[in-house]
């Protein structure tokens, strides 16, 4: 967050001097209206621009979209593309294929939420993910806001792939901070 009228500072030259220096995302922030601020702070490199006075869940919005897109910039590591699929349990979960089938040969069908939540999950056994991470992860649409979405997709997902929902062995729920993968996750490449 980068406000523009800082007191002695010029916010306009803070941010070029940013963006020559590095990649890191900016969101400027300011209480002035006018559209010739917007466009300049724009063109020099922020990511996104906030007018005061704004809600609090905006601008969560904001910095999450922000966040995201300069995330997913970030290619993923040449060992972890050639990743096909994470089994555990009584199952296999294909990347490329994007299936999740049981070793004894029937097929359970996910949503791409459901799968790109299983993956995270997969991709990060017996490590606390938080409802944020996941939520990311497991992003369809942009305009999600709402962390309690994803308490929605894991207790969908329990139900297809514990044995009891009720008392999950693979997705448990960590009070107070997120989820957690308790299997042994073996890496198929």
């Amino acid at each position: 967050m980068l406000d523009l009228r800082l007191a002695g500072e010029d916010g306009l030259a803070i941010a070029r001097s940013l963006r020559d220096e590095s990649s890191i995302p900016i969101v400027m922030l300011t209480g002035v209206r006018d559209e010739a601020d917007r466009v300049m702070g724009l063109e020099l490199g922020a990511d996104d621009y906030v007018t005061k006075p704004f809600s609090p869940r905006e601008l969560l919005a904001r910095i999450r979209t922000v966040l995201r897109r300069t995330k997913s910039a970030v290619p993923a590591s040449p060992r972890q593309r050639e990743i096909r699929a994470y089994r555990f349990g009584a199952f296999e979960l294909n990347l490329r294929t994007r299936r999740l089938k049981q070793l004894s040969g029937g097929h359970i069908v996910l949503t791409n939420g459901e799968f790109n939540l299983l993956a995270a999950l997969l991709s990060a056994p017996e490590r606390v993910l938080t409802r944020d991470q996941l939520l990311e992860a497991s992003r369809v649409y942009d305009n999600e806001v709402y962390d309690r979405a994803i308490d929605i997709q894991v207790l969908r997902l329990r139900r297809k792939i514990e044995p009891d929902p009720s008392q999950p062995k693979f997705i448990v729920t960590e009070r107070g901070a997120g989820y957690m993968f308790c299997a042994p996750v073996e890496v198929v490449y």
